[in-house]
C-alpha cells in the first residue's frame, strides 16, 4: 500500500483518536487533502461494527473523504448500500 500511495504522491498512515474510541487501519491522503480510509478485516463476513469507524470518519471529513474501503477475505468485490467498497485481499497485488 505504501508503494502505491507514494507513486500517487500521497501519504499513508493510520488513525487512532486520543481516547481510542475510533481507529482506522489505513489513511491515504493526497496533497490536495483528498482522503481514502481503509479498514482491514481478516474475515469473510462484514458486520455493521466493521464500518462504524469509517462512517464516523465520513462525518468528520465530509467531502475530503473521497472513498472508503474494507479489505476482506472473500472472493468478490462489491459496494455496500452506504457506498463503502468491500474488496478481497487477493485483488490487491502487483
Amino acid at each position: 500500500m505504501r508503494v502505491y500511495a507514494e507513486a500517487a504522491d500521497a501519504r499513508i498512515g493510520h488513525l487512532r483518536t486520543k481516547n481510542t474510541h475510533h481507529e482506522i487501519d489505513l489513511i491515504v491522503e493526497a496533497a490536495d487533502r483528498s482522503t481514502i480510509a481503509i479498514e482491514v478485516k481478516l474475515t469473510d463476513t462484514i458486520r455493521p461494527a466493521n464500518v462504524k469507524h469509517l462512517n464516523w470518519l465520513d462525518q468528520q471529513l465530509g467531502d475530503c473523504l473521497v472513498d472508503q474501503m474494507i479489505i476482506h477475505t472473500r472472493r468478490h468485490a462489491y459496494r455496500r448500500p452506504d457506498g463503502i467498497a468491500v474488496v478481497p485481499l487477493a485483488l490487491l497485488g502487483p
